[in-house]
């Protein structure tokens, strides 16, 4: 089954790719790899923002990164013309959380994304990982996650 195909089953509609915020590109090509550019949380609502430990929850955190994932998805299909099927796999997700000195559960925020890729993808969601912690993020975002992918 294609991706495409799949998450359509998983009744899943990929947003459109953000654009940059500032001086700097969304993504790169370079071989067969994709570099995507940090995607914030956000939202059907606008940006998801808070700060882990104080004013959200652990889920409401996995949410935010679920939201990052989509739109690291959303950039992939952009740098591979529209065509999402032509990503092979996952190969590493570096997820930044907005939380509070003391706050010492960024990995289960960051699974928020790392759950959503494997279900999503199946093996090829699979991936390393870094969950770190951030004293802030840019517009308050509770989440932000950049990530490498291999494509066809």
């Amino acid at each position: 089954m294609s991706l495409t195909a799949r998450l359509a089953d998983l009744g899943i509609t990929l947003p459109d790719a953000p654009a940059p915020a500032a001086n700097y590109v969304p993504f790169v090509v370079t071989g067969n790899t994709v570099y995507v550019s940090g995607q914030i949380s956000n939202g059907p609502d606008g940006l998801i923002v808070g700060r882990l430990g104080d004013s959200m929850d652990v889920d409401a955190g996995a949410a935010a990164a679920r939201s990052c994932a989509l739109s690291l998805l959303a950039q992939v299909r952009a740098a591979c013309g529209g065509d999402l099927d032509r990503l092979k796999r996952v190969v590493k997700l570096t997820g930044f959380v907005n939380s509070t000195a003391d706050f010492t559960d960024q990995p289960k925020v960051i699974n928020g994304a790392s759950d959503f890729m494997v279900k999503a993808l199946g093996e090829a969601g699979r991936h390393a990982r870094s969950a770190v912690s951030a004293a802030s993020l840019p517009l308050g975002v509770a989440v932000e996650i950049e990530g490498i992918f291999e494509i066809e």
